[in-house]
């Protein structure tokens, strides 16, 4: 065998890293139980909690993670599997917290489950009508709303008058061609969740129907997140694209960058205004700003690896980055104080995937992509 078969053979072992890449950005955390690799796709943060909610997939665990020590605690009792394959589609893989507890969904086991994080436990569970993908809190209303795409809709459970009872059925909202991610808007009293293609759509939440539809751009749509303050939605390509709608004006379109691809979940930080992409084909983390009129620039891009297409910005100034195949998360500084001492690509025109030229200009970026047939992407990505 010679030198660089091995050289080869080592990286694949080491997380398939491609040959020559820089080294991912940030501090690896170790998942206990991850050793085989995670189909991770959920990352959240509960300042509440101080500390990352991690959901392990078909390790049948989830974690909990120290954001200053990187201390990691481990809750089980979820669905486990044997053997992991490269997708998403068992244990626990999204998670939402409130008032203290966390609510999870168990993709083997079909059930929405209620955590106490100081017992370490499972308290209570519920049956789910359908395969679930994201698990989000309604605080207002005391309902936790679940995205089930297979069966094209939203899941609405009542939240139990005794703290740690299980959740009980309310109603379901269709969503045709969805829902994929979910965010929450308190004080407008929305929901927003998008279609495979083309379109973000925002659903009251006390009527529970669909109110508004707003074209987001995306040929195949990924992550979503929210500028409560501002009133500032983000909707995530697949290819690298982020849109920022303004929900206060009929889902305006106030600027779209294109950076990296790969893109699923992502990550806004409200102190300082950044969010943060994570991309499989790039094998980057990219940080962009949003200016207080919406517009987005570039701040940074790190390196990442091939299996790093979930993000999630915490209050300390740190991006959290999920890599598969190692089984871990990395965290890294949100903007690193020294920009391009890596290579970090600058922000300028650059191609998509399919080769749709990004034309850069005054700071924003305008994509124009070739037609995509219309296909409804399973929740596997």
């Amino acid at each position: 065998m010679n030198a660089r078969r091995l050289l080869v053979l080592a990286a694949l072992a080491a997380g398939g890293d491609a040959i020559g890449a820089a080294p991912p950005a940030g501090e690896l955390v170790a998942l206990p139980g991850g050793e085989a690799g995670i189909g991770f796709d959920d990352l959240r943060y509960s300042a509440r909690l101080h500390r990352v909610l991690v959901p392990g997939g078909g390790t049948g665990n989830l974690y909990l993670v120290d954001p200053d020590t990187r201390a990691v605690t481990v809750i089980g009792g979820f669905g486990a599997v044997a053997r992991r394959g490269g997708g998403h589609e068992d244990g626990p893989t999204s998670v939402d917290e409130s008032g203290g507890l966390l609510y999870v969904i168990d993709r083997t086991r079909h059930l929405l489950d209620v955590v106490d994080p100081v017992a370490k436990r499972i308290v209570a569970s519920a049956r789910l009508a359908a395969g679930p993908d994201y698990v989000r809190v309604v605080e207002s209303r005391r309902e936790l709303w679940v995205t089930e795409p297979d069966a094209d809709q939203i899941e609405i459970f009542a939240l139990a008058a005794t703290a740690g009872a299980p959740p009980v059925h309310a109603a379901v909202v269709s969503v045709r061609n969805g829902p994929e991610s979910l965010v929450i808007d308190e004080a407008r009293g929305r929901a927003y969740t998008h279609r495979w293609q083309a379109s973000t759509v925002a659903i009251d939440l006390a009527s529970r129907k669909i109110v508004a539809e707003w074209q987001n751009g995306c040929a195949a749509a990924r992550g979503i997140a929210l500028d409560g303050e501002r009133g500032f939605l983000f909707a995530a390509c697949a290819d690298g694209t982020t849109t920022v709608l303004d929900v206060k004006a009929g889902g305006r379109r106030l600027s779209t960058l294109a950076h990296g691809s790969g893109v699923d979940v992502i990550g806004y930080a409200a102190q300082t205004r950044h969010l943060v992409l994570a991309g499989t084909r790039c094998r980057c983390l990219v940080t962009l700003a949003v200016g207080a009129d919406g517009a987005l620039s570039f701040v940074s891009e790190q390196p990442a690896t091939r299996t790093s297409h979930c993000a999630v910005a915490d209050d300390r100034g740190h991006a959290w980055w999920c890599d598969q195949d190692r089984g871990a998360i990395w965290r890294a500084a949100e903007a690193p104080a020294v920009r391009g001492s890596e290579g970090h690509a600058p922000a300028g025109p650059r191609l998509n995937d399919d080769g749709a030229r990004r034309e850069l200009a005054g700071g924003k970026s305008e994509v124009t992509a070739a037609p995509v047939k219309e296909t409804r992407r399973s929740p596997s990505r």
